[in-house]
């Protein structure tokens, strides 16, 4: 086997607050340059070479996912306006079909029952997403959005993985594309209620969407821009109440939020404020009609750790405000999805995600709800996610659900508000024998360093935690992610099957730094107890190795983007608990992205990490777990990182510069860099399901199962 590459070292200065970091591998940032290129190229060839002994490990679980899956298929339909809208798949295509067909009665809100690879009566196809990525090696769909009349498609496309997309117009009636096209925009383009106007949002140079524009349909001329943002921390996105009655713009930093409202019929008015800004108070909007008035429906934290939701008459939204629902230690409050006979809430209770609906006057609910409580919908697993679907139309009597677990397929039900009663519209079909009986899903916790305690979500076949204490522990796929408030919950996956059923228990962490058991969760592991995310994960793993669930030598662990931050962490912290590390897109030169605003979200990043530039604590705070900055001489287990070329939220060149500096100590460590794709990895169902087989097979490999 060759050797492995070796970057060249460049030294680069970096000083700042009296402290001089000298960096040999900051050159990696130029994508532009062929060396750079070169050396990408140098080290996918030899990840191939190391791990071509796998090809055909990875052609299995590749045909083994293929297998599971009901390539040819639809969605569940959901009615908006005179038509049911669906997404098709085809086998043998990469891609879904857009379509819709036409609602038969105006009073039938049951979906139809349609059959793959049965034609639909009166089917139209919207858009082919296969015709559209013709030619190209990455298709990404932004922006879709019908008209209220149903006569006008906006949608967008992005044919590199930047995240820019190109904005056009579709005639429906025609299937004819408008001359209409604008470039550089980010998702959420939507269309004024005529139809006249279309709304959307371009990005500055850091890749932040900052400025809503209105373009006039048709007309040429130059777009208007209705509103920008200069501060470098807020987000900005525009959208629609699902009454119709309002056009919204929101405003959200990592901390703080900002609401504006205008009439939905005067597109060419003027937005007004909702509540203005506070640092540090978020809150979202919904509108409702109660009792014949129009109201607002605010989830807010002023004051609620948890969010509080509050009820305001629209026309003077910073006037009196009436509690609907009050704060909960022991709930999150995330959500508030207004209709006109119901309201539905998406909230987190003991570490799950839930819906229930809201039983206020004039509104409908289940009977046995009191004026003002909340009604949870049940499901009788012990851990499971629920969460609202695609509910489009304001006035429909129902509410769709998606549900699933570690052990149930993906499903969707339609909830009657009136009787309480679910309906099974769809599970995903697994094809092959899947029994769900032969697996298990349980719940473990972990004592962390200061004492709290760190709930771990488990699924395996049953055999494997029922071994035999001669038998000696399973091998174990532990998963983390830990910021943002970003909440990992239990969800079922055909991929993961073919880790289940080789013997594999895949543990789930829900390490500080998520949002698993609400906001204080996540604020015990951001800016200067960001560490505790990982000494929760740590925990967690010692955890499973006292408990006799895993053992370090067959102990993987897996994590990607900021959880990849959380991977190179651990590497350096607890590099004995793990056989072996998968980062994938990993944020691991943290240090060196905040500290430059130039760079794609950096400033915006600064509420969840700090700001190293203006702060010395911050800075040797961030300094002293930063994967890159702490490589050492220690005995890392094998790593293998996964990156992108175009990704514009964590660059490729941060893993690039990680494993050169590894390869420094002799870190068994390989680098796969995708040479046409963003943050998410590549395009198209099989290409991803190629490149999950990639890691499966690394994975089993490294737990002595690729055999």
């Amino acid at each position: 086997m060759s050797v492995p590459p070796v970057a060249k070292r460049v030294p680069t200065s970096r000083s700042h607050h009296g402290d001089t970091v000298v960096d040999d591998y900051e050159w990696l940032r130029n994508k532009d340059d062929p060396e750079v290129l070169a050396h990408l190229e140098a080290e996918n060839a030899y990840t191939e070479e190391s791990l071509a002994g796998l090809e055909p490990l990875r052609e299995r679980i590749f045909e083994e996912i293929k297998g599971r899956v009901r390539q040819t298929d639809l969605s569940v339909p959901s009615r908006e306006g005179a038509w049911w809208y669906y997404t098709r798949s085809e086998e043998g295509k990469q891609y879904g079909i857009a379509c819709r067909a036409p609602v038969t009665t105006p009073d039938d809100w049951t979906p139809p029952t349609l059959e793959p690879g049965v034609p639909v009566e009166g089917e139209q196809v919207l858009l082919d997403s296969n015709l559209e990525a013709e030619g190209h090696d990455f298709f990404s769909l932004g922006s879709f959005d019908v008209s209220a009349d149903g006569r006008l498609l906006a949608y967008a496309v992005d044919l590199v993985g930047h995240e820019r997309y190109t904005l056009r117009l579709r005639d429906l009636e025609t299937g004819a594309d408008l001359p209409d096209v604008i470039e550089d925009t980010a998702p959420g383009a939507l269309l004024s209620l005529d139809a006249r106007h279309i709304f959307y949002t371009t990005v500055d140079e850091a890749w932040r969407p900052d400025t809503v524009w209105r373009h006039d349909v048709g007309a040429g001329g130059e777009d208007t821009a209705v509103f920008h943002e200069p501060d470098e921390r807020f987000w900005v996105g525009v959208g629609m109440s699902r009454s119709r009655r309002f056009l919204t713009i929101e405003l959200d930093s990592k901390v703080t939020s900002e609401a504006w409202l205008l009439p939905a019929d005067q597109p060419t008015g003027e937005f007004r404020v909702v509540w203005p800004r506070r640092e540090g108070v978020e809150y979202s909007i919904s509108h409702a009609v109660l009792e014949g008035e129009d109201r607002l429906l605010i989830l807010h934290n002023d004051g609620a750790t948890n969010f509080e939701l509050v009820s305001v008459p629209a026309a003077d939204p910073q006037g009196e405000r009436a509690v609907v629902l009050a704060h909960d230690p022991q709930t999150r409050l995330e959500d508030v999805s207004s209709f006109e006979h119901h309201v539905a809430v998406s909230f987190r209770r003991a570490g799950l995600a839930r819906v229930g609906l809201l039983a206020l006057p004039g509104l409908a609910a289940p009977s046995s709800v009191g004026p003002g409580l909340l009604h949870e919908i049940d499901f009788d697993e012990p851990l499971f996610t629920a969460h609202l679907g695609a509910n489009p139309e304001w006035s429909q009597p129902t509410l769709r659900l998606g549900y699933g677990s570690f052990v149930t397929p993906s499903t969707v039900f339609d909830f009657d508000v009136r009787t309480g009663r679910l309906r099974l519209l769809k599970r995903q079909e697994v094809l092959g024998g899947y029994d769900p009986t032969d697996y298990d899903q349980r719940r473990v916790w972990a004592r962390a360093e200061d004492g709290a305690m760190v709930p771990i979500s488990l699924v395996a076949r049953r055999e494997a935690f029922d071994r035999p204490e001669t038998a000696g522990p399973p091998p174990v796929l532990l998963y983390g992610y830990g910021s943002y408030e970003a909440s990992m919950d239990p969800s079922f996956s055909p991929s993961r099957l073919s880790l289940l059923d080789r013997g594999v228990v895949f543990a789930l962490a829900h390490v500080r730094g998520g949002g698993e058991l609400g906001r204080e969760w996540y604020e015990q592991g951001r800016l200067l107890a960001k560490r505790t995310t990982f000494t929760d994960f740590i925990a967690a793993a010692d955890h499973l190795i006292r408990e006799g669930y895993a053992t370090p030598s067959r102990l993987v662990a897996e994590g990607g983007s900021a959880g990849g931050l959380l991977m190179g962490a651990v590497a350096n912290l607890a590099p004995d608990r793990f056989a072996g590390i998968l980062a994938s897109v990993p944020f691991v030169d943290p240090l060196t992205s905040i500290l430059d605003p130039s760079l794609p979200l950096t400033v915006i990043e600064w509420d969840e990490w700090g700001n190293p530039l203006e702060d010395p604590e911050v800075y040797e705070y961030m300094k002293s777990y930063s994967p890159y900055e702490n490589v050492a001489e220690l005995p890392y287990p094998r790593i293998l990182a996964m990156t992108s070329l175009n990704d514009t939220r964590v660059l490729y060149v941060e893993p690039a510069k990680w494993v050169a500096k590894l390869r420094e100590v002799g870190a068994p460590v390989l680098l796969k860099t995708e040479m046409s794709a963003g943050h998410g990895g590549v395009s198209g169902r099989y290409s991803a399901w190629r490149e999950r087989a990639f890691e499966l097979a690394w994975i089993l490999d490294v737990l002595h199962l690729a055999d």
